[in-house]
């Protein structure tokens, strides 16, 4: 056990999303202090003893409001591993955590994405609340249930499904964050803007997150394990994550998923199956939120082709992608190979950072 932060009086009642998924719903508080709802949250899941996995300072996790074992992490792609998992796992077994106990994460989209993978597997499976820093987890990473870690050739190819119990989105903490990593926290919003969650441009951040969150929630609790519909959320990320991979990380997940969205746009016009000036609306969107929109110089077209293949939704082996329509976005499959060349070809370069 480790000292953590003393609660204040909630300031204003946070937003509240469901994920509606019968026995295993659960809620998404969305603002400022909503971290302070953790011992509610720990009581709900009945745990006798928790263990909190995090990557941000003891003094900014609440006290559970049971015995705890404190364990540092860190954020970061290059953090996100089978080693790391069984880490985890080690120190949960070392503290005593039985199936009757639970896990709560604090950080970045790559710790919650790893704790709750270490949190599905442990004894079959342990209650997990998160309490995601960063606006990228706050969007998206902390809700819905995917929990993956990384492989040396591909990202997430590792994980399974593991809702968590309950998610806290304090966007105090959002203040904590550098430029860079607020505006990464951009690139899953932008995406949104053409899954169905409109136009969030201008909104205040919790607004934005609560919108964001909501329409995530609506797809999950329609598909829960991607059998259809689910995809959408992948809207921009066959190519982001290919990015992020073919730099070593180097562009950041949000980044890659703008760099993705406007992408897809293009492809979508390519195929016919919007017009240009809707293709231009996905650059234009996703610069509004000063996201970059131009591929990293020195990745070769060819390696990111390569990486795309790998893709979790590429369920033939050809190239898949979630591609936007004026019926609404859906997933194509074994788009042709040299169109999508095509559009990386007249897409700009510019260098990384």
């Amino acid at each position: 056990m480790t000292h953590t932060a003393t609660a204040p009086e909630l300031a204003t009642p946070p937003h509240r999303v469901w994920v509606e998924l019968g026995p295993r719903s659960y809620p998404v508080e969305i603002g400022p202090g909503a971290r302070w709802l953790l011992p509610q949250a720990v009581a709900r899941t009945g745990a006798r003893r928790v263990v909190v996995v995090s990557a941000r300072p003891a003094e900014q996790v609440p006290d559970p409001g049971v015995p705890f074992l404190f364990v540092p992490a860190q954020d970061g792609e290059a953090h996100k591993t089978v080693a790391a998992v069984e880490r985890l796992c080690v120190r949960f077994a070392e503290f005593g955590l039985t199936r009757r106990d639970a896990v709560v994460s604090c950080g970045g989209g790559t710790t919650t994405d790893t704790v709750g993978f270490a949190a599905a597997i442990y004894h079959r499976g342990l209650p997990v609340i998160h309490l995601p820093t960063s606006l990228l987890a706050q969007v998206d990473a902390s809700v819905g249930g995917k929990t993956a870690v990384n492989l040396p050739v591909g990202k997430n190819l590792v994980g399974m499904y593991w809702q968590p119990s309950a998610v806290l989105c304090d966007t105090d903490l959002l203040a904590t964050l550098p430029e860079r990593e607020r505006v990464n926290g951009y690139g899953e919003i932008a995406r949104c803007h053409f899954i169905g969650a409109g136009d969030l441009r201008g909104l205040p951040v919790a607004e934005q997150i609560a919108a964001s969150v909501a329409r995530k929630a609506a797809i999950v609790a329609a598909d829960e394990r991607d059998s259809g519909l689910r995809h959408l959320l992948n809207y921009g990320h066959t190519l982001g994550h290919a990015i992020e991979h073919a730099t070593g990380f180097a562009v950041k997940h949000g980044e890659a998923v703008g760099i993705g969205t406007v992408f897809a746009g293009l492809l979508a016009h390519a195929a016919g199956r919007i017009d240009a000036a809707r293709a231009e609306e996905h650059r234009v969107v996703v610069a509004g939120y000063g996201l970059p929109t131009a591929l990293p110089a020195g990745v070769a077209d060819s390696e990111l082709v390569a990486l795309m293949r790998l893709d979790k939704k590429a369920m033939t082996g050809g190239l898949s992608f979630v591609l936007d329509a004026p019926t609404g976005p859906e997933l194509v499959d074994d788009v042709p190979e040299h169109l999508v060349r095509q559009v990386l070809a007249g897409m700009p370069r510019a260098p990384l950072g």
